[in-house]
């Protein structure tokens, strides 16, 4: 996967108006069994491809840490 201008990555909903530490996802290849994540800040950077599971362990993760 590119990051192409045509992919439409979605931000967290967790991020500040000036960015901060948040990742986006490509929700239109999740038919395709992967959730692409990319760092909202390196929008030219790398695209981790995860597993839906994995995802999901990340975002439940995410949700009960406790962040310093």
């Amino acid at each position: 996967m590119s990051n192409d201008a045509v992919t439409v990555w979605i931000k967290s909903s967790y991020s500040g108006p000036d960015g901060g530490q948040c990742v986006e996802v490509a929700p239109a290849y999740a038919p395709s069994g992967v959730v692409p994540v990319r760092d909202s800040k390196l929008s030219d950077g790398p695209v981790l491809m995860v597993s839906h599971s994995a995802f999901t362990g990340l975002v439940t993760l995410a949700r009960t840490a406790d962040v310093i």
